[in-house]
C-alpha cells in the first residue's frame, strides 16, 4: 500500500495538521524519480502560502527569495489572479481548446502583444507548450525555417531549458556530459561577466573587447563557421548567477545579428515581466529582439509559454510546431490578470526600486563579510558570489568562488525562514528572486535574516 491517509479522490482537504514535513519527504522520496532537486536543498512540505510568505504543514512560515524561480511575479495566491480564476471558473468556460480562440486567449493576446515594441505592432504571437524550453525549440526551429540557415550561436553561462536542443544552446555542462551528441551546429562565445572577465580584462574594457570579437567572429570570412540562422542569449543570466550584459555590448549584438540576418533570440522566461526594473530585460539596452521567448511568470503561476516574433520570420507552415497544452485557458486568465496588475500597479519601478535598496543592503554587508566576493544584478533579479576570501585573488581582485560555503549559507538560510536558490558556477552564487510585491519591511528582513544566515555558515565552515 502507497498510503495510509490517502485523502478521498474526489475533493481536496487541506494537511493534516499531526503530520509534518518529514513524513511527506518521506512519502516523496517514495513516490517520486532521484531527479527532484528543491526538496534536497528546502526540505519542507508546503501546507499553505500567500504573498511573500510560505507556511510548510508544521506551520513555521518562511519568506520566499525564489517565487517559483521568478515565476510568481505577484507572490502567492494574489487577489487579482485567484479572483479571475474563481470567475472564468463559474463562467462555464473551457479550460483547454487545443489552439482554438476564446475570448480569454483574445484578451490575453491583445494585452500580451500591447507589450512588446511598438505595442506589436510589427509582432505576432506562438503558444507553445507549457514550457519556457518548448518554446526555445521553437524559437530555435523556426529561425532555421525563416532563414534556410541551421547553425546557432549561444553563450557560455547562458541556460536555456533541458530538452534536446534548449540543452544543446546551455552553458552548463555538467548537465550535458551523459548525454553524448545533442544539437549539432552550436558554436559558444563569451558572455561578458562583471567578475570574472574571460578576457581577463574587466569592466567596460573586457566588455568592449568581447563585443569586438563577436563581431569580427561573425564578420570574418576565415572564422570557420558559416554564417548562423541565429542567436540565442539572456539578458541577465538567471541560472548563470544573475549575471547582466552590458548594454553596450548588447547592442552591439543587435546591430551584427542585423546587419547579417541572423534571428536574435532573446531568451526573457526568468527575466521578463518586470523582474529587472523593465518589462523586459533587453530594454536596458534600448533594443529589439526578432523573437522574444516569454514563460514562467506570463502566465500568473500557471504552466504557459509563448514567443513573440516579428511576422516577417512567421515562416511556419500550418501545424509545423504543436503542442497539446498549448491552450492553456486558464493560465491566459491568470497571466492577463498579472499582466494587468504588473502595469497598473507600475511593478517595473517598483521592482527597481526595491532591488536597489536590497542591492545597496548586500553589498553594506558585504564589507563586512568578504566572503560575499561580489553583489550584482537588476531590479529583483540579484545574486551574490560567494568566495573563499582566504586565498588569492587573480589580478582583477576575484578570490576563487567556493561553493561549499554558498551551499552551507544557503542551507543556514532555510534553518532561518528564509527561502532562496543558488547558481552560477559550481552553484557558487546565492540569487534572490523575491515576488515584485515585496514591501520594505520584508526586505529588511531578509537582510536581517540573510545576515544570521552568513554569520552562522562562516562559523560553522571555519570556525
Amino acid at each position: 500500500m502507497l498510503s495510509e491517509t490517502r485523502a478521498p479522490l474526489d475533493a481536496y482537504e487541506p494537511v493534516a495538521a499531526a503530520l509534518n514535513n518529514a513524513h511527506y519527504l518521506g512519502r516523496q522520496g517514495r513516490f517520486e524519480s532521484n531527479v527532484r532537486s528543491y526538496p534536497r536543498k528546502l526540505p519542507l512540505a508546503i501546507a499553505k502560502a500567500q504573498g511573500v510568505w510560505v507556511t510548510d504543514v508544521e506551520g513555521r512560515r518562511y519568506l520566499d527569495c525564489l517565487a517559483g524561480a521568478g515565476t510568481l511575479a505577484l507572490g502567492h495566491n494574489p487577489p487579482a489572479v485567484v479572483d479571475a480564476l474563481a470567475g472564468f471558473l463559474a463562467s462555464g468556460a473551457p479550460m483547454h481548446t487545443l489552439d482554438l480562440t476564446t475570448s480569454a486567449k483574445d484578451a490575453f493576446s491583445e494585452a500580451l502583444l500591447e507589450l512588446l515594441p511598438n505595442q506589436g505592432r510589427d509582432y505576432c504571437l506562438q503558444f507553445c507548450g507549457p514550457s519556457g524550453a518548448d518554446a526555445v525549440e521553437a524559437a530555435l526551429k523556426l529561425a532555421k525555417t525563416a532563414t534556410g540557415r541551421t547553425n546557432v550561436v549561444a553563450f557560455s553561462g547562458g541556460y536555456h531549458g533541458m530538452t534536446h536542443g534548449a540543452l544543446a544552446v546551455t552553458g552548463n555542462t555538467g548537465v550535458k556530459n551523459a548525454l553524448g551528441p545533442l544539437m549539432a551546429g552550436v558554436q559558444f562565445m563569451p558572455y561578458p561577466h562583471q567578475y570574472r572577465c574571460p578576457f581577463g580584462l574587466g569592466g567596460e574594457a573586457g566588455a568592449e573587447a568581447m563585443a569586438r570579437y563577436f563581431s569580427d567572429f561573425i564578420d570574418d570570412v576565415e572564422s570557420g563557421v558559416c554564417r548562423p540562422a541565429a542567436v540565442i542569449l539572456e539578458a541577465v543570466q538567471g541560472e548563470g548567477g544573475a549575471n547582466p550584459a552590458p548594454d553596450a555590448w548588447l547592442r552591439t549584438i543587435r546591430e551584427v545579428t542585423q546587419r547579417h540576418g541572423i534571428v536574435l533570440i532573446l531568451d526573457e522566461v526568468q527575466a521578463g515581466f518586470c523582474r529587472t526594473g523593465r518589462m523586459f530585460a533587453y530594454e536596458h539596452a534600448g533594443i529589439e529582439p526578432d523573437i522574444i521567448v516569454m514563460s514562467k511568470a506570463v502566465g500568473g503561476g500557471l504552466p504557459l509559454a509563448v514567443l513573440g516574433l516579428r511576422r516577417e520570420l512567421d515562416a511556419w507552415q500550418p501545424g509545423a510546431h504543436s503542442g497539446t497544452f498549448r491552450g492553456n485557458q486558464m493560465a491566459m486568465v491568470s497571466g492577463l490578470a498579472t499582466l494587468r496588475t504588473l502595469r497598473r500597479d507600475r511593478l517595473d519601478e517598483q521592482a527597481a526600486q526595491r532591488g536597489a535598496s536590497l542591492a545597496r543592503d548586500l553589498k553594506a554587508l558585504a564589507k563586512d563579510y568578504p566572503a560575499i566576493g561580489q553583489v550584482r544584478g537588476r531590479g529583483l533579479m540579484l545574486g551574490l558570489e560567494i568566495v573563499d576570501e582566504r586565498q588569492r585573488a587573480d589580478a582583477l581582485g576575484a578570490h576563487p568562488m567556493d561553493a561549499a560555503l554558498a551551499a552551507l549559507i544557503q542551507k543556514h538560510c532555510f534553518e532561518q525562514g528564509l527561502l532562496l536558490e543558488r547558481g552560477g558556477r559550481n552553484g557558487s552564487v546565492i540569487r534572490l528572486l523575491p515576488p515584485l510585491i515585496i514591501e520594505p519591511a520584508q526586505c529588511a528582513e531578509v537582510i536581517a535574516r540573510f545576515e544570521r544566515a552568513v554569520h552562522g555558515a562562516l562559523g560553522e565552515a571555519r570556525g
